[in-house]
């Protein structure tokens, strides 16, 4: 049985996203707790499995993946016989799509704007800046309108099965769903709150993200 060490902070969406995926494949593997908040991952010793100081960082047997979408596709085909990957072909481009909606637009918005001043700034003793906030609304609105648009749901993203967009989509909900803002940034999201209430009480949910 091959070694997986998952290196990265706990409370990053993109470490609970390869958690995620290798919680509901039943696959053995150990965290490896790097604070970027205190920058190890600037450390020497880190930067040398990630040049770029981004978590997370997945070892397999001494080999070393970064970049959550290789990580996740490489843990989808090895361990999981590709179970997180839709087979037909417009479903596998509507998947890749919804995570690049996630990367390049919906985190930009909602987690590096409006959950960082939101949830985190206040914890480390300062405060929201209010016009961030607000100018991330409407681009979060947009993203998230535009995941709403090609959901298929029943109940998941992209019908029975768990993929890895779900993967990637759960974590940021669960820190948005903390914040005045994610009432009127999912407004008219229909799909997405049916898939959101029947994802959110999924064990390895609680348990990757609790």
């Amino acid at each position: 049985m091959a070694k997986l060490t998952v290196y990265g902070t706990p409370l990053s969406t993109y470490v609970r996203t390869v958690r995620l995926l290798l919680e509901e494949a039943g696959v053995d593997y150990t965290v490896q707790d790097i604070d970027i908040f205190t920058g190890e991952n600037q450390s020497p010793e880190y930067l040398a499995k990630n040049p770029f100081g981004k978590v997370p960082t997945l070892e397999v047997d001494g080999d070393v993946i970064y970049e959550t979408p290789a990580i996740t596709d490489y843990l989808n085909t090895v361990f999981a016989n590709n179970q997180f990957s839709p087979s037909e072909p417009m479903l596998q481009a509507r998947m890749r799509q919804i995570i690049t909606i996630i990367d390049n637009y919906f985190y930009p918005a909602a987690i590096s704007k409006i959950v960082i001043q939101r949830l985190i700034v206040p914890i480390r003793g300062g405060k929201p800046d209010k016009d961030q906030i607000q100018n991330a609304i409407a681009p979060a609105q947009k993203a998230i309108q535009a995941i709403e648009s090609i959901t298929v749901g029943s109940p998941y993203l992209l019908g029975s099965q768990l993929t890895i967009a779900d993967f990637y989509l759960i974590p940021v909900f669960i820190y948005l769903s903390q914040t005045p803002e994610y009432e009127a940034i999912t407004a008219q999201t229909p799909k997405l709150q049916v898939w959101w209430d029947a994802v959110k009480p999924l064990p390895n949910v609680n348990k990757v993200c609790a």
